[in-house]
């Protein structure tokens, strides 16, 4: 069995690339909507190859929430470029035998995984997806993510070691893409071999284009529909993908679709040859009722009310903050699930507010006689962050000067003691919720100008977008004149 291994592992049998850049382009965005940077990182590679006729093949690890794409665009890449595809899934691995072999005097020993996958795909320069490579685990047998760097570092991979063939073995041709969840949990010194493109959720118009090109064609296909039977108008997709998902990627939205496509099915045969056009009032006969509800912005300004935008895993909402006083003790109440990071934030934002009474005309208010209560509703979701710092000042200042802070403004960024605001993440995903939710104005940190670019034009082109550096600016646009 040992000759039988050394003789179908391949040791120098290649496939030839294609090597029109064009053709791959073309092949990529057919595959896939969006995900640009991956698509670019993969042309850049061929590019390069193409210069130099010699390169070794980058190690590519995909991050991002499940759903959105990872695996999929492995295969489509394997396609672009003509080459063969092999999948690892490491999800579970806790054994380094499974990654380099067993030793050949074990019985029933055999190559570890990379080999196994090579005899598969029988050339030396396949697509190797490692698939789900945070979610490999040590225990007693050794640790599989220490084997891994052997495999993944492009300075070492051509004589990769396999403790059954005992011949060191050449990687470099193979193009790894790794595939993870979570950064977090890939050790230290396996993320520095990796080339980490994160990939962020998708927006809603890019949800929409991917179900109109994509997964409506494959489920009529699949459940032997014409696409003059059903038709799914684009108002229709977007309120599923609003009231009926809640996601970063679109698994759910490709089920909802399915359950769509098996109710016209049913339909269809009963009542003979119907040519059916969904509408948002049918919605309900087939999906049940929504589940879901976006955050609607205020109806009028409020004392003590602002809107903040967050940054969820679903994507971006905008969070309402409430800020209530009464005559106490002093007390400083928070409420609503906030984690560590925005308790922080509500007392920097109260002390800068006691720090600067007078530049506020707040200096005839006894703080130490006031019960301040501040809130933030949804009460059973955990919130955490570090970007509700302006809004709870604004909330504070409004809530004691009585004055009532702007229904049509949004804000976010971070607060220091002496008033700087400090820049965020996830920018895109808040100013689409925030235009979602019938916002006009969005004040962000001045430090994010560079993070603009990011928001889709036609969001950007309804936004008026105030940039702030200090908490001054913030609270300039946010109350009502």
């Amino acid at each position: 069995s040992y000759i039988d291994w050394v003789m179908k592992t391949p040791w120098y049998q290649e496939t030839e690339d294609i090597q029109d850049i064009n053709e791959v382009e073309k092949v990529l965005n057919e595959d896939h909507f969006g995900l640009e940077k991956p698509k670019e990182r993969i042309v850049e590679h061929l590019a390069v190859k193409q210069m130099t006729q010699s390169l070794n093949a980058p190690i590519i690890c995909l991050v991002g929430p499940p759903g959105v794409g990872k695996t999929s665009i492995s295969k489509s890449i394997a396609r672009a470029l003509g080459r063969k595809f092999v999948k690892a899934s490491l999800g579970g691995v806790k054994d380094e035998a499974e990654i380099r072999g067993h030793r050949r005097t074990y019985l029933g020993s055999m190559p570890g995984r990379i080999i196994q996958s090579m005899k598969k795909a029988g050339v030396i320069n396949p697509v190797f997806l490692l698939d789900e490579i945070d979610k490999m685990s040590s225990d007693y047998k050794g640790d599989p993510t220490s084997a891994m760097l052997e495999v993944l570092d492009p300075e070492q991979n051509q004589f990769f070691s396999d403790n059954y063939l005992e011949e060191p073995y050449d990687l470099s041709k193979v193009l790894f893409i790794a595939t993870a969840n979570d950064l977090g949990s890939i050790p230290e010194p396996l993320r520095d071999r990796l080339e980490i493109i994160e990939i962020s959720s998708y927006t809603e118009q890019e949800k929409l284009e991917i179900a109109k090109r994509h997964l409506l064609k494959k489920e009529r296909e699949l459940y032997g529909l014409k696409a003059e039977q059903l038709n799914i108008p684009d108002e229709t997709m977007m309120y599923v993908i609003r009231h009926y998902t809640r996601e970063a990627g679109v698994r759910q939205l490709e089920r909802l679709v399915a359950q769509i496509c098996r109710k016209s099915v049913l339909k269809i045969l009963k009542q003979g040859n119907l040519e059916l056009t969904l509408q948002v009032s049918d919605l309900e006969d087939y999906l049940g009722k929504a589940p879901f509800e976006h955050t609607k912005k205020m109806d009028k300004p409020q004392i003590g009310v602002v809107t903040g935008m967050a940054y969820t895993q679903y994507g971006g909402d905008i969070l309402p903050i409430e800020v209530n006083h009464f005559n106490g003790t002093g007390k400083f109440i928070i409420t609503g699930q906030l984690g560590d990071v925005m308790k922080e934030s509500a007392s920097i934002a109260l002390d800068y507010m006691k720090a600067n009474r007078e530049k506020y005309g707040l200096q005839n208010i006894a703080f130490d006689k006031e019960d301040i209560h501040i809130h933030v509703p949804e009460g059973a979701v955990k919130k955490d962050g570090p970007s509700a710092g302006v809004s709870l000042t604004t909330a504070i200042l409004s809530a004691f000067s009585n004055r009532p802070v702007r229904d049509d403004v949004a804000m976010t960024g971070e607060i220091t003691l002496r008033g700087q605001v400090l820049p965020i993440g996830g920018l895109k995903e808040k100013s689409i919720s925030a235009h979602r939710s019938g916002i006009r104005k969005i004040i962000i940190p001045k430090d994010n100008a560079k993070d603009i670019d990011d928001i889709p034009k036609s969001v950007q082109a309804d936004l008026d977008i105030v940039l702030a550096d200090h908490i001054d600016t913030v609270l300039e646009h946010a109350l009502v004149k």
